[in-house]
């Protein structure tokens, strides 16, 4: 009988997964053939996320140019490389466009169509338009996966869940204020993909609370400015009537930092240097496990500094002190972070080219406004004034940190369990927004259509209404019907609103204090509570403590998820193939 294999999600992950099966299969696959069941309601490509069925007005947070689903040789993989269009050479664009999510998913039906006419003869895909909810069966037989409406499960030798982003029950506290609004005849939108939440209750002029100033936050600001029908005119938002008034805050109470608006040029900083495969070998290795703050964030710390220095020094050197080649040597020999201050304030006159990566969290922490209208006016001076340094290579440092945080997500995606401020820090200083949406955000903001609350947002229900308070401005407050909460689903397995995650959960699969489930990060198979890895079961993506960083891979940057997509792929095809499964290369 043909060996079968079940492919739980047909997006960006299950399609670049299929590409790397493609690339393999004519080393790996024996002449039995291999039938491959791929599982997924929506359109196979762009899955439900990058489905070409959605707003044209929602855009990629990437540029073109820096969106590539196809392997180069800067990925260490055992596969071989195939290359292919990134989406600008694709759809013909500039490299600095940021392309619609539409477009996003006409690129990704055209590398899944790509990959099946690369299959070789006797490997067969076959689409399900269905959900998958369990699955069952032995560690050491066929497995079976029960799909919704299925009259018999799909027998499986292997199956390989690559599920992405999927609905999460509500924690405690979403829960708490969601019974409220029923109670109350309130509006409460829990954590959602904003492209399939129902808009129609916030009405036109009402004021509307959101919690979270990330990408769903853009999102929903689109759909409510634009797709009611308004207009930006130059730098003036021209209303359509429609909109409501938005007060939005979230803990650190500003958008996440614009994308940066310009090239690289010159040498790079040569990463990793402090933290690479033998400092992550080491943190993996110790018996007693490690600390993310006391372990970890010291060696991220040192590579996002040296990656800012580098650029600093070798690229704006008039501002430096010092000469590099010192410079380095004595970062290098630094033993804590005391050291490493004193070098960089004798090095680097200007405290503003020092990276301070706490204020760059925290950037109201310590700050007060004593008027609502005082803080809308300061916010728009910080929105703008990141704009103006993100569009200017000459804080090109912040381009070298970006490339350090690449490098270190790359790195992290091996440790497993890194929790999650990790991610969210990441998100918020090398996954922000374009520029020109930040300009709508000021022009909707001088159109009084939104309404910055502050850091530390606090939403409590009473008196029949949701109330907003900050302490970024003492003893201010808002009140409205509806609360949002802008920002996707937590990842945690035992709250996810899919069953086949739950049963998983349910059937012992580990997972971490963050309930991410716990996978091998050498190929992906998921891990029982003991550490055994099932031989027949893998899993990747962002419900995995090997999740990478972004939804889609720069070109010639390594590309964390094609080495994860190939070390499963290959351990797959040879388990399939009856070969014994080899250590990937790390």
């Amino acid at each position: 009988m043909r060996p079968q294999l079940v492919i739980v999600g047909a997006g960006p992950r299950g399609t670049g997964l299929l590409e790397r099966i493609a690339a393999n299969a004519p080393e790996l696959c024996t002449g039995r053939g291999l039938d491959i069941h791929l599982v997924d309601p929506h359109p196979p490509g762009g899955g439900r996320i990058w489905r070409q069925e959605q707003s044209p007005l929602l855009w990629m947070n990437s540029h073109a140019q820096d969106v590539t689903m196809f392997t180069d040789d800067t990925v260490p993989m055992d596969g071989p490389v195939r290359e292919g269009p990134t989406l600008h050479e694709w759809a013909g664009l500039d490299g600095a466009t940021f392309a619609g999510r539409q477009l996003q998913g006409g690129y990704l039906r055209w590398v899944y169509e790509r990959t099946l006419a690369g299959l070789p003869p006797g490997v067969t895909v076959h689409h399900h338009p269905r959900r998958a909810l369990r699955i069952s069966g032995p560690r050491e037989g066929r497995q079976r996966v029960w799909l919704e409406g299925g009259p018999r499960p799909l027998l499986a030798d292997l199956v390989i869940l690559a599920i992405g982003h999927l609905d999460a029950e509500p924690d405690a506290e979403q829960a708490e204020l969601g019974a409220y609004a029923r109670e109350h005849g309130l509006v409460h939108l829990p954590p959602d993909f904003t492209a399939d939440s129902d808009l129609s209750p916030l009405g036109p002029g009402e004021p509307v609370l959101v919690r979270g100033f990330g990408l769903a936050f853009v999102d929903l600001m689109v759909l409510l400015t634009e797709g009611r029908g308004g207009r930006y005119e130059g730098d003036t938002y021209v209303p359509s009537g429609r909109e409501p008034v938005l007060y939005v805050g979230s803990r650190r109470g500003v958008p996440y930092h614009s994308k940066i608006g310009y090239d690289w040029t010159g040498d790079r900083p040569v990463l990793p240097r402090f933290l690479g495969p033998a400092e992550i070998e080491a943190l993996s290795g110790r018996p007693e496990g490690f600390d993310f703050r006391r372990d970890v964030w010291p060696l991220v710390e040192k590579e996002l500094g040296f990656a800012h220095y580098h650029r600093l020094f070798t690229a704006h050197a008039e501002r430096t002190a010092m000469a590099w080649a010192d410079f380095e040597e004595k970062y290098a020999a630094a033993g804590d972070i005391a050291e490493t201050r004193a070098l960089v304030a004798a090095a680097v006159p200007d405290p503003a080219d020092r990276l301070d990566l706490a204020a760059l969290d925290h950037p109201l922490d310590t700050v007060r406004y004593a008027s609502h209208e005082d803080f809308q006016e300061g916010l728009r001076g910080y929105v703008e004034a990141d704009l103006a340094r993100r569009h200017d290579p000459s804080h090109s440092a912040d381009l070298g940190v970006f490339l350090g945080l690449l490098s270190v997500y790359g790195q992290l995606a091996r440790l497993g369990d890194i929790g999650p401020w990790w991610h969210g820090f990441f998100s918020f200083l090398a996954s922000g927004p374009p520029g020109p949406r930040l300009r709508q955000m000021l022009a909707l903001s001088r159109a009084g259509l939104l309404r910055f609350v502050g850091a530390d947002m606090t939403v409590t229900a009473e008196d029949g209404l949701f109330r907003a308070t900050s302490p970024t401005v003492p003893g201010f407050s808002v009140q409205a019907r509806v609360l949002v909460e802008a920002r996707l689903p937590t990842p945690t397995v035992g709250r996810a609103r899919d069953s086949l995650l739950r049963e998983l959960h349910a059937d012992g699969a580990a997972e971490t204090p963050d309930g991410l489930l716990r996978v091998d990060p050498g190929d992906g198979r998921i891990l029982d509570g003991g550490g055994r890895p099932h031989p027949r079961r893998f899993a990747l993506g962002p419900y995995t403590d090997a999740r990478t960083p972004g939804a889609f891979t720069r070109p010639r940057t390594g590309g964390a998820a094609f080495r994860q997509n190939d070390a499963t792929a290959r351990a797959a095809l040879a388990f399939l193939s009856g070969s014994p499964l080899k250590e990937p290369t790390r």
